[in-house]
């Protein structure tokens, strides 16, 4: 057994899903579009609320890497369609606590975001990586995506840049 099973976030994951997005936002803060403060201040109800909008439909879902029982999360990714890309998914959020990095975790959140989109209907997975981040550019690379060569500003720090990664499902 790997240890933990990807699947879909539920209400009751509200709380562990908070810790692990306080991890996330602590190792990597350059990756996301909040800082760790940010987060910190942000109160259980809201996270209950987002992880609630997540858990159900096909416009946005978010995967957890869940080792079980009381432990915490070792990883996330999240999916969503944009209203100009409606045949597109993009996927958002990715983490694997550190641990955890250069195994399996990361491939099978991936294909949980690829699988819930090709149950809606689209064909296409869209990311982005600040550029430089070579290992993570590696790794979705061995997962069979391709810089497509477009390059577009950091949503929060403008100063950086993001390189988008595509792949077909």
């Amino acid at each position: 057994m790997d240890g933990w099973q990807v699947r879909r976030v539920t209400e009751a994951d509200a709380a562990r899903m908070r810790a692990l997005r306080l991890e996330m936002l602590a190792d990597a803060p350059l990756a996301f579009l909040e800082t760790l403060a940010q987060a910190a201040a942000r109160p259980h109800e809201a996270y209950r609320q987002r992880i609630a909008q997540a858990a159900y439909g096909g416009q946005t879902a978010q995967f957890i890497a869940d080792p079980g029982g009381r432990s915490r999360l070792v990883g996330h990714a999240g999916g969503t369609v944009l209203p100009e890309r409606p045949d597109e998914t993009v996927i958002f959020a990715v983490y694997v606590s550190p641990a955890h990095r250069g195994g399996k975790v990361l491939a099978e959140l991936v294909e949980a975001v690829a699988g819930w989109s090709r149950d809606c209907g689209r064909q296409r997975l869209m990311l982005e990586v600040v550029a430089g981040n070579g290992r993570a550019v590696r790794a979705y690379e061995k997962l069979g995506f391709e810089d497509t060569g477009e390059r577009v500003p950091h949503p929060v720090l403008p100063a950086l840049t993001e390189l988008r990664m595509r792949r077909r499902i």
